[in-house]
């Protein structure tokens, strides 16, 4: 009986452990779009439809001409707008290349593995 429970522990375990194994496969393959090099500003916004298209036009400039050198995307983490600030974003980040934007769930799952 106790070699029956001892091999019903160690499938168990090692389920489990391929179970993790294909989720951190998942996790890298969805952290390799971002690029790993250099800084990445994320900037949390909600609710910020009026102020949000000049701030990364503002910031963007800045990249664009050497002010800031180290900071490589703009990552805008959008927490459950419930006004256009996601379009508006989404709209920049279309003429942008280093300008991305990710809703709260997205962020969780890219950044906070469970």
């Amino acid at each position: 009986m106790m070699d029956f429970l001892a091999n019903c522990v160690l499938w168990v375990c090692a389920i489990y452990g391929i179970i993790e194994i294909i989720k951190n496969i998942f996790y890298i393959k969805a952290c390799n779009s971002i690029n790993p090099n250099g800084i990445h500003l994320i900037v949390a916004v909600k609710n910020q439809e009026d102020k949000i298209e000049g701030f990364l036009r503002s910031l963007n400039f800045r990249l664009l001409y050497g002010k800031e050198d180290n900071i490589e995307d703009i990552i805008v983490l959008d927490l459950n707008s419930s006004d256009n600030t996601k379009h508006i974003v989404g709209n920049f980040a279309n003429d942008c290349s280093n300008v991305k934007i990710v809703d709260w769930c997205e962020f969780e799952e890219l950044f906070n593995p469970k």
